[in-house]
Formats: C-alpha cells, structure tokens, sequence
C-alpha cells in the first residue's frame, strides 16, 4: 500500500493525514502509432503522478495522487481506420473537472495539480472557468512539456505522439505492452497550407489524415535507458514543485 496514493489506501490511512495538496491525472484512450498499447497516456501520468507525489511525500509533503481520468479529448482520431477511440468533449472534460474540485474544496483541499499526459486536453481555458468560482488553487503540468529542455541530451528525433520519446518510457516502464518490431515510421503528412506546416496557423489536426498509423515522429531509436533517464528529470522537478507547493500557506495573495 502506498502512502499517498489514493486508489490503494485505506479510509483509516488516509484520514490519518491532514492533506496539503492533491495531484490529478488526465490521460486519454486512443491508438498510439502499431506498437504501443491504447492506455499509453494513462500508464504514463500514472507512473509519473506516483513516482512525483512518492518524492514530495518523502520530503514530509502531504501530496495525495488521485485516480487518472483515463478519457480524453479524441474528436479527431474519430475517423481513424479501424480504431476504436474512448473520447469526450472538452465541455465533458470541464463537468468533470468542476465536479472534482468541487469535491476537494468541500474536503479541505486548496492546493490541486492537473497533471496531464494528453495533447487534446486542454486544460488550462478549463482553469479558467473555474478561476473565479473556487477557492482551490488550481495549476497545470503537461509532463511532456516539463522536461522538453532536455531533449536534445537524451533523443535522437524526439516527435510528437508515439514517438522516439513516449516509446522510451514504454520501453522502461510498461515494457511488456510495447512491440517495437511493429512501429510505423511516424511520418507527418503536410498539408497544402504552408502557414500551417510552418506552424504559424494552428487547427485541430484530423488524424486520419495527419499521419498514416496515428505515430508522429519516428520511434525507433527508443530505449529504456533513454526513458529511465526523461523519467528521472521529470520526477525531480515535479516532485520538487510538489513539495514546495504543499508547504507554503495559503493567503489571500497565493502563490505570490
């Protein structure tokens, strides 16, 4: 049993603490390029959101992890061949999140980390909406984001989605789901807009048409070394961030 996870606690262990912040996973169920499996996004916060919450907790942080909300937003992987794709729409996504915070607030808890390990939620115009309505502190973590400067001294051609990257943490940490062998190359398809190739135009890119098995960027260099070495830069700053969090009082001028 886990001191601060609390999908594997007792009511009598948890009730033992007085919590100082809580950590909420987001991930999505979709497909991930030929080679990796479906929970991809879930297995991955999941693993982080513990190994992050363990260090503060360590530290003498009251840091709690709560379950993953393990679906996401997929509209655009909908006309995927043959895949079968678990998605909500933003406006879902919100419902859940209000409901959830809602909860914390009514439970003492004034600290909430989003942790997010998928690229279709957007959480942070959710945040938004909430802003003015809590009093739960509210902030974000796209772990894919957080360790992005460090890229250059552990990949090879870091991508997107089920790429070089996330298949390294595959490979590390849920190594069974992963086959390799059967990787497509990951390669993006341009569209006829030039702006939007560059990236000066963003749209919600329909991924039946973006890419040919839903993998963008090439995975093959990936390795668990590579992975174990991404997870431990993500842990340190993360669980650092938890830690200082959970220890500084709240005010009416919060976080400054």
């Amino acid at each position: 049993m886990s001191d601060c996870v609390l999908a594997e606690m007792t009511h009598a262990a948890v009730r033992s603490q007085q919590w100082e912040a809580a950590v909420l996973p987001f991930g999505a169920t979709e497909p991930h390029n030929l080679h990796m499996p479906y929970g991809t996004d879930n297995y991955e916060v999941d693993i982080i959101g513990r190994k992050a919450t363990e260090y503060a907790f360590q530290r003498g942080a009251k840091v709690l992890l709560l379950p993953t909300v393990p679906f996401g937003v997929n509209t655009n992987h909908l006309n995927v061949a043959g895949a079968v794709t678990c998605s909500v729409t933003p406006t879902t996504l919100l419902h859940v999140l209000t409901d959830l915070v809602d909860s914390m607030e009514r439970q003492g808890i004034r600290k909430l980390v989003l942790l997010n390990g998928h690229g279709g939620n957007e959480l942070k115009p959710l945040m938004r909406e909430l802003h003015h309505r809590t009093k739960v502190f509210l902030c974000l973590c796209d772990w894919f984001r957080m360790a992005k400067d460090i890229y250059p001294t552990i990949f090879e051609q870091p991508g997107e989605h089920a790429d070089e990257v996330e298949t390294s943490l595959g490979l590390a940490f849920f190594p069974e789901l992963v086959h390799l062998e059967q990787a497509d190359a990951g390669r993006e398809n341009p569209t006829k807009l030039d702006a939007i190739n560059r990236g000066w135009i963003g749209i919600t890119r329909p991924w039946h048409l973006a890419t040919t098995n839903t993998g963008l960027g090439d995975p093959r260099a990936a390795t668990a070394e590579k992975g174990r070495r991404l997870m431990d830069a993500i842990v340190n700053r993360l669980g650092q961030f938890l830690a200082d969090l959970a220890k500084l009082s709240m005010s009416d001028a919060f976080p400054y």
